[in-house]
């Protein structure tokens, strides 16, 4: 079998699974692009089976310690034990993530759930050759109604790969209703809906930023398809304003918002400009909690500095509009940005602020987007709920 030879004090030493082109101390056997490779280490030991494509700047991904065919077999046993895992958790609705790419040994294989409909990604070259074969796996393990490629992500242009959205098996099921959380019916679309259908790494912070706001007037910021805001306004809060750039996002959270009988006011406009408009209006209306909840705001190392400022902002604004002991609840799923990055950025916009936080809260991702240890890249998502404090 083709492969490589990689570097001492390379990553994959330390319990990654990663390559990168800068780690290869040679290649041997002219493996493909897509091909599986063996690892070696400097002295010809072997570190295991992984995917290759030298185009990546991750040029080798491993996907096991011993040495491994990538078949139908094959996706059959990983996706098997990925979803023992998410029964031993109880995900019994239906509604999660089946494979979270490394974190489940299949990197760059991304697969949501929704009833008997399944949304594929395929993020790295190997994998998306074998397209066919995660679809045979699928079929024989869940016969599911329909399996749909959202293969639409921007990652893939690092792999060389085109963007791609089409029915793969079965039918398009069209828009249809879920019911998340604390029995909040949405309704998605997963063909022409945003990622692949709604967000399910934040459905448990739905329900647990809800708990803070009861009576509450709240500011629901970067709101998509209105998960916060939804479930804000059905735990109680004293009123619900809900922001989006997208129209589309905002005409979901419409529409979800009065098949609920939920009363939110939805306003279609950039959160940016929004926050500096209402900042600079001394008689404009403030709220008792702010929920910033944006998208990544980069995708890779080299743009982290333009992307903090970018976080530094909207929560330095958020900031001044909260009421006294107002709650700001706060998350960023970029995984270039690391915890103790943010935090600090969060630190600094309150001194910037005049504000005293106390942190009453700690979010992560749901359990079915489990994190690797060794593997920072597999936990992303985190969040903090903070109260601001009088007399300080």
């Amino acid at each position: 079998m083709a492969g490589i030879v990689v570097k001492p004090r390379s990553r994959i030493f330390h319990g990654h699974d990663w390559v990168y082109a800068s780690e290869i101390q040679k290649t041997f056997g002219n493996p493909e692009p897509g091909a599986v490779i063996s690892l070696k280490d400097f002295k010809d030991r072997p570190l295991g089976t992984a995917i290759y494509n030298p185009q990546s700047q991750i040029v080798a991904r491993r996907i096991s310690r011993r040495k491994e065919e990538l078949n139908v077999d094959f996706f059959l046993r990983r996706l098997e034990r990925a979803q023992k895992y998410r029964e031993s958790l109880g995900f019994e609705e239906n509604v999660y993530r089946l494979s979270w790419s490394e974190a489940d040994g299949m990197p760059g294989v991304v697969i949501d759930r929704y009833g008997d409909h399944f949304v594929l990604q395929t993020l790295t070259l190997a994998m998306d050759q074998r397209k066919a074969d995660i679809v045979a796996a699928l079929e024989k393990l869940f016969q599911p109604a329909a399996i749909i490629e959202r293969n639409d992500s921007p990652v893939r242009k690092a792999e060389g790969l085109e963007s791609s959205v089409q029915v793969l098996s079965g039918k398009d099921p069209g828009k249809f209703s879920i019911s998340i959380g604390e029995g909040i019916v949405q309704e998605i679309h997963l063909v022409e809906g945003q990622k692949t259908g709604i967000y399910l790494d934040q459905l448990d912070n739905y329900a647990a930023t809800a708990c803070l706001a009861a009576d509450r007037t709240v500011l629901d910021c970067f709101t998509n398809q209105g998960g916060f805001a939804l479930h804000c306004a059905k735990a109680g809060a004293k009123s619900v304003k809900a922001i989006d750039i997208s129209e589309t996002a905002t005409n979901s959270t419409r529409v979800n918002a009065e098949r609920n009988g939920l009363d939110v006011e939805v306003v279609t406009a950039n959160v940016f400009d929004f926050l500096k408009n209402a900042e600079s209006d001394d008689k404009g209306e403030r709220y008792d909690m702010i929920i910033l909840d944006p998208p990544s705001f980069t995708r890779n190392r080299k743009k982290l500095g333009e992307a903090m400022r970018g976080y530094k902002e909207i929560h330095l604004r958020a900031l001044k509009l909260l009421n006294k002991e107002g709650i700001l609840a706060t998350f960023c799923c970029s995984h270039h940005v690391s915890n103790k990055d943010f935090y600090q950025m969060i630190c600094s916009a309150s001194v910037d602020a005049k504000r005293t936080l106390r942190q009453i809260e700690t979010y992560g991702q749901r359990l079915d987007h489990p994190a690797i240890a060794t593997i920072p890249e597999t936990s992303y998502l985190k969040g903090f709920a903070f109260q601001t404090m009088g007399g300080f």
